[in-house]
């Protein structure tokens, strides 16, 4: 099942922990036989990681989903979700453009700056 989806043995084993996919039956030798579906939930998991979900999020989408299908909490969740990624963008194009500023005043120490302009060197005037 685990090659399946593309996940290893312990990320399964520690999805089942959490409730985000059921415990399997066993086989009498004590072999897990998950049902087919376990595949596709597994990438859908894996797919709400990709888009920036936790797995608490993912395990709350689901049970929400199990209770209510279609779930509308997926949608409410999606655009706060939206609106943290923009958030997080609009941090790191402020993080880029200010190391720009470091490459521009040619700034090549942290404890000895004496660039003009470097935004590291706030104390030079």
């Amino acid at each position: 099942m685990a090659e399946l989806a593309g996940v290893n043995i312990q990320t399964l084993r520690y999805y089942e922990r959490r409730g985000l996919i059921a415990e399997p039956h066993r086989s009498p030798g004590g072999h897990r036989a998950y049902p087919p579906e376990t595949v596709t939930l597994l990438g859908v998991i894996k797919a709400a990681q990709r888009l920036g979900f936790t797995l608490e999020e993912v395990a709350e989408l689901l049970e929400t989903g199990r209770r209510s299908h279609p779930s509308p909490d997926l949608q409410e969740r999606a655009k706060a979700k939206m609106a943290e990624m923009d958030r997080k963008i609009a941090d790191l194009t402020t993080v880029r453009d200010t190391l720009g500023q470091v490459v521009a005043a040619r700034c090549t120490s942290l404890t000895h700056c004496t660039c003009p302009g470097c935004p590291l060197c706030t104390c030079v005037a």
